[in-house]
């Protein structure tokens, strides 16, 4: 790649990433999209909710939508790590893990989270298969089915309430001692919803899809799916290298343009939002490309 310097960088090329490029280059931008190849959906077999790609394998959509990029010619990618980023006096530098260095006036973060999974074997190979964090996304697919929540508390009351709308054969297990209150314990019994304290060891599962939840005291339960929102950290730390704050949530901080609190620097996907879906990955990432566009129209007629 011969091109170095470029009006906007996405480091960050899945959905959110690629939808940003799209805008940009129909907006006839110099944009170049470092991605590593590696989006955290990766695992899941269907992507849901998303209006004509309902049921499509994620893998599709992204290759799909990067084909489509591609026809604008002033839309150039990189297949890397994206390692450094530097403020310069007219815009940014991003170093790749090869040493690459390209520069550029914008830049948007659209990099997604790292989930960090709890201490239970089987977690991770099922996480997108039959452990579940979004009921939005998939569901319907287990409408109905034996379900679990690893949850405890407040969210884990919350949680449960949401869950009940699709299967009403639930349980909430909290992993331990329970921190739900008296009231919210009768509420969800009321319901039909029991309360498992025991700690968990493991899943069995057959290539992801679970069949039984093993506690450490020797106990099961049988279920069909599970749901959990684990821990996360950002996926990239260079976004707080920069100075880009986090908010309370532990997302990017930022305003209805998608502006994080350094100037010349956007973040949008799940970086930037709890509500972690395609579509609305999708539709931040179209936004940022907008509004990155509109900047550099109102800086260039100063």
């Amino acid at each position: 790649m011969e091109q170095k310097n470029f009006e906007v960088i996405i480091v960050g090329g899945s959905y959110s990433g690629l939808s940003a490029a799209m805008s940009l280059g129909r907006s006839l931008r110099q944009v170049l999209v470092i991605d590593s190849g590696l989006p955290c959906n990766r695992q899941t077999p269907h992507s849901h909710n998303f209006i004509t790609q309902d049921g499509e394998k994620p893998a599709v959509i992204s290759a799909k939508a990067k084909l489509q990029v591609d026809i604008y010619k002033t839309v150039q990618f990189y297949k890397g790590l994206a390692v450094k980023a530097d403020r310069i006096e007219k815009g940014f530098t991003i170093t790749t893990e090869s040493g690459d260095v390209f520069t550029s006036r914008k830049v948007l973060f659209a990099t997604g989270v790292k989930d960090l999974f709890p201490e239970i074997k089987g977690f991770g190979e099922c996480w997108g298969i039959s452990v579940l964090h979004c009921p939005y996304c998939h569901g319907y697919e287990v409408k109905g089915e034996k379900t679990a929540i690893i949850a405890n508390g407040e969210m884990g009351f919350e949680y449960a309430k949401l869950i009940s709308n699709w299967t009403k054969d639930l349980r909430l297990c909290t992993n331990g001692k329970s921190e739900l209150t008296l009231e919210q314990t009768q509420v969800l019994q009321n319901h039909g919803v029991s309360v498992l304290e025991e700690e968990i060891d493991s899943f069995e599962h057959n290539s992801g899809y679970i069949s039984n939840i093993v506690f450490k005291n020797g106990k099961k339960a049988d279920v069909k799916a599970v749901y959990a929102r684990p821990a996360f950290e950002q996926h990239c730390s260079l976004p707080q290298d920069l100075g880009c704050e986090i908010n309370e949530q532990g997302y990017l901080k930022v305003d209805f343009m998608q502006k994080t609190t350094i100037p010349g620097i956007y973040g949008s996907g799940d970086a930037a939002t709890q509500m972690r879906s395609v579509a609305l990955a999708v539709s931040s990432g179209s936004f940022a490309g907008a509004a990155i566009n509109k900047e550099l129209i109102d800086e260039d007629f100063l």
